[in-house]
């Protein structure tokens, strides 16, 4: 893996995962995977903060590309966006069996290592 792909070869990963890091941003996700789509009206109804605060939090969402909104009639909605939480499960996936790789030769060479001693 190149130091490139180490880094993020997704776009905006940092304000992907610094989005996620939030319980209540998650807790947001949660519900909008639940009911498909809601508006932040109906969020807030189900979690203990105001609609206002509701709406900052899925500002963030909407800016790491976590959620779409979508204007219907007077009413805003929000739905999960699925492609960006993919492509970042993509990336640790490829990060993990990097290091795996890693620890792999590491433990070769410590056995080989204690052989040659023992």
């Amino acid at each position: 893996m190149t130091a490139e792909e180490r880094r993020g070869p997704i776009e905006g990963v940092d304000s992907l995962l610094a989005a996620l890091a939030d319980p209540t941003r998650r807790e947001l996700l949660d519900l909008l995977a639940s009911r498909g789509e809601a508006s932040a009206t109906t969020l807030a109804e189900h979690l203990p903060i105001s609609r206002q605060a509701i709406l900052k939090h899925l500002a963030v969402l909407d800016s790491a590309g976590l959620v779409s909104r979508a204007r219907v009639r007077r009413e805003v909605r929000y739905a999960v966006r699925p492609a960006a939480l993919d492509a970042t499960a993509r990336w640790m996936a490829a990060l993990a069996a990097d290091w795996d790789r890693r620890l792999a030769e590491v433990k070769r060479i410590a056995e080989a290592a204690e052989r040659e001693q023992g």
